[in-house]
């Protein structure tokens, strides 16, 4: 799981560098601040005792898995990259969502990518 959400935030690190610089201080940052919000919450989950614990980051996780899928889709529809240019964090953003899901007991996907 921490392989995939670290490939998912180098992904995002790649999209949001085509971005406008008008972009830098918000789709950009909210994007790489949400990504590295997957990444840092799977580790320290994983560091936890305690089940609910655990879930509880795992939770948080996927929640800005969520919000990632969410800003590609303003992305797209602000026209900065084309949906051809986002297939691998798509595959990406699903496979880190389904394996949070499997870890907290969720069962609904990203809708956009």
């Amino acid at each position: 799981m921490y392989k995939a959400a670290h490939e998912m935030l180098l992904e995002c690190y790649k999209i949001t560098s085509l971005l406008p610089q008008e972009e830098k201080y918000v789709l950009v940052s909210q994007i790489r601040r949400a990504s590295l919000s997957v990444k840092l919450n799977i580790a320290e989950g994983s560091s936890r005792k305690s089940p609910s614990e655990r879930k509880r980051f795992y939770e948080v996780a996927r929640s800005s898995v969520v919000e990632i899928d969410s800003a590609m889709e303003a992305v797209v529809d602000l026209k900065y990259v084309t949906l051809e240019k986002l297939q691998k964090l798509g595959v990406l953003l699903n496979r880190c969502f389904s394996m949070l899901c499997n870890m907290t007991g969720g069962n609904k996907g990203p809708g956009n990518l």
